[in-house]
């Protein structure tokens, strides 16, 4: 087996029996780091201040990740222009913090013969958010209810369109004169 020690240098490749022993001289234990490793790695060290250092690493990792939640923006389908906006404004937001957004719209009674509507105003809600999000999942009815999943990303025609606005602007800027040239002369007509 490889050994390492406490300093974590490679000390090399022994037998259990001497790696023990080299365990034994420096006060520590032998821990198995790398069983399936060819040959196996083992580290001289504590046991307890390795634990604590393995669950330290664990905790920092766990810290920096971030959870990305599924937020919900609920809709009927007689919802009025202005509510519409405000449910915009409430989906960018979610959008903004990294979160997956579920636009539901409810039917209650004979609301459900006009899917129709439901689909026009998630689209109208897709638009709204299109400069920041793609359509995850296209709307789709479910028992009494129609909804769509939006997600953060840019959709491939609003890449494209950057791109076109981006190309006039470049060919219509100025090139500078290089220095020490003579401004050019204005001719009278």
């Amino acid at each position: 087996m490889r050994v390492i020690d406490a300093e974590g240098q490679q000390v090399g490749v022994m037998t259990l029996e001497d790696a023990i022993h080299k365990a034994e001289e420096s006060g520590l234990d032998l821990i198995e780091v790398a069983a399936s490793a060819d040959p196996p790695v083992c580290r001289i060290a504590d046991v307890g201040k390795f634990k604590f250092e393995q669950d330290k690493r664990a905790r920092d990792s766990k810290k920096n990740q971030h959870v990305s939640e599924v937020k919900e923006v609920r809709l009927r389908p007689r919802t009025d222009e202005h509510d519409l906006q405000v449910r915009v404004r409430a989906a960018r937001r979610f959008l903004e913090e990294g979160h997956k957004v579920k636009v539901e719209v409810r039917f209650r009674g004979r609301e459900a013969t006009h899917p129709e509507v439901a689909r026009e105003q998630i689209q109208r809600i897709a638009q709204g958010v299109s400069d920041i999000a793609i359509v995850e999942r296209s709307p789709s009815l479910e028992g009494r209810s129609m909804f769509a999943i939006l997600a953060r990303g840019k959709s491939k025609a609003a890449e494209e369109a950057a791109a076109r606005s981006a190309a006039p602007a470049r060919e219509a800027a100025p090139v500078a004169a290089p220095a020490g040239a003579a401004p050019p002369a204005a001719t009278a007509s």
